[in-house]
């Protein structure tokens, strides 16, 4: 990273050649004449501010010599802190990630500025450059000499939280390798961890997986109950996101999901009760706030229950719930499909009352609805897939085809290797029904899930 030329014989030239007087380039940058001259000179370092300052005079774009600078201060010689971390801070706002990751590939040598690299990461993780954060996180997690210390931890479950995507493979990939760190972190900060491993191995469908998570869930919160009664008297501040007592309501609304997914609609419906009454002592706005949540979710999935049950009677009241709340929306239509495929329901009035959310969801993908990405991508492909069924063996021909290539499109996007495979069985189940542009459609979509596989394998696949 040697650059040809320095920031200061950048400076001189440009003075030169505008035939600018020092004085007058110093009145334009706003950077006092002596500072400029001893800048030019050599014997003065640039501070960040000032770089600013005099590449707006030159009418440059922002951050234009921020590579050169990288290179001068921290590669060619010893970096100093108090130089670096404002230099960090700019790369991140005028995202310039790339200046970044070389200078911290220098920096990994000095283990002395872990601490201070990790604390920066923190500081931009909360104002939103997260890219940026996710870089220092790793390298202070390279870094760090204690393997088993909590920044550690801490680093390696930031990197976690910072990987999920709509890449169903890179989630899970991000998950393994986060687990077993869960037990190095503070013990509130477990309870954050393990919600959000649970949610992701959710979105996965990994269900076998989200039930021992929830049940870790309830035990930790039940030491962790034990503790602070020990403690009481003295300042509990709290270090988890969310009151303690919603972690053991999340894991029995956990536990109660997985009953459902696995089709044992009974005992899902039983385990609402565990989270439909929470009694709190003495409880906070933000408590009652959670319990009325948690009520909230017991009762829709009561009637959810029912209706996987065949109980028809169900399913107006689960439609005015869903149609009240917008983040249960897209997972309310995705259960009603599934009811109506597994007891062939007729829910045609369900369809046309959500006629218009079912649009906005083909039209624009709108479907930024719930907590976790990959759970609404989840959400989003099922639906596609149940409705597609729904619309073919009902022989509405040509909606059927149209969610079914929205289904495979979506799948493909995430990676969801088993719902493409699902969309290839039932289009053959209904080849014979297809248009010619249907097919060619198809034929195209296909076309770019075997060149994804074709890349992994190099094996040429040509597509039917």
């Amino acid at each position: 990273m040697e650059p040809t030329t320095t920031i200061r014989s950048n400076i001189e030239d440009y003075i030169r050649k505008q035939g600018y007087t020092l004085q007058y380039f110093a009145d334009i940058s706003g950077v006092n004449a002596g500072t400029l001259s001893a800048i030019i000179k050599g014997t003065r370092p640039i501070a960040m501010a000032q770089l600013d300052l005099i590449t707006q005079g030159m009418k440059l774009e922002e951050g234009h010599f921020y590579e050169i600078y990288g290179a001068e201060c921290f590669v060619e010689s010893a970096p100093h802190w108090r130089r670096l971390e404002p230099f960090l801070q700019r790369c991140a706002e005028l995202d310039k990630l790339d200046c970044i990751q070389r200078v911290i590939q220098q920096v990994t040598d000095d283990r002395s500025y872990v601490s201070e690299l990790f604390e920066l990461a923190e500081y931009m993780l909360e104002r939103g450059q997260k890219k940026a954060a996710r870089m220092l996180y790793e390298c202070v997690a390279e870094c760090e000499k204690y393997q088993h210390s909590e920044r550690l931890a801490l680093c390696h479950y930031r990197i976690f939280t910072l990987s999920l995507s709509q890449d169903q493979h890179e989630n899970l990939r991000a998950a393994v390798h986060f687990e077993p760190y869960i037990n190095r972190l503070d013990e509130e900060r477990q309870l954050d961890a393990i919600r959000e491993l649970a949610n992701t191995y959710s979105g996965l469908r990994h269900w076998d997986k989200v039930f021992q998570l929830a049940g870790e869930l309830e035990q930790r919160v039940g030491f962790l109950e034990q503790y602070l009664t020990k403690k009481k008297g003295l300042d509990n501040h709290r270090v988890s996101k969310h009151p303690l007592f919603t972690y053991r309501s999340y894991a029995h609304l956990l536990m109660s999901n997985v009953w459902g997914e696995r089709g044992n609609y009974e005992k899902a419906l039983n385990l609402t009760t565990l989270y439909s009454n929470v009694v709190v002592d003495d409880p906070t706005a933000e408590d009652l706030i959670f319990i009325k949540r948690f009520k909230d979710w017991a009762e829709v999935n009561s009637y959810l229950y029912k209706l996987m049950l065949g109980d028809y009677e169900a399913l107006d009241s689960y439609l005015d719930f869903i149609d009240e709340d917008e983040n249960e929306t897209l997972l309310g239509l995705v259960k009603v499909m599934e009811a109506a495929n597994l007891y062939n329901l007729n829910v045609d009035h369900a369809l046309r009352r959500f006629d218009l959310y079912i649009h906005l969801l083909f039209e624009e993908g709108n479907h930024e609805t719930s907590y976790v990405v990959q759970v609404k991508d989840d959400r989003y492909t099922k639906f596609w897939a149940e409705l597609a069924f729904y619309q073919l063996s009902k022989e509405r021909y040509e909606e059927g085809f149209r969610s079914l290539m929205t289904c495979l499109s979506s799948a493909h996007k995430i990676k969801d290797d088993s719902t493409i495979i699902y969309c290839v069985g039932l289009f053959e189940e209904y080849r014979h029904q297809a248009t010619e542009s249907v097919k060619l459609n198809y034929s195209n979509l296909i076309k770019e899930v075997y060149g994804r596989y074709a890349k992994k394998s190099h094996v040429s696949i040509n597509a039917v």
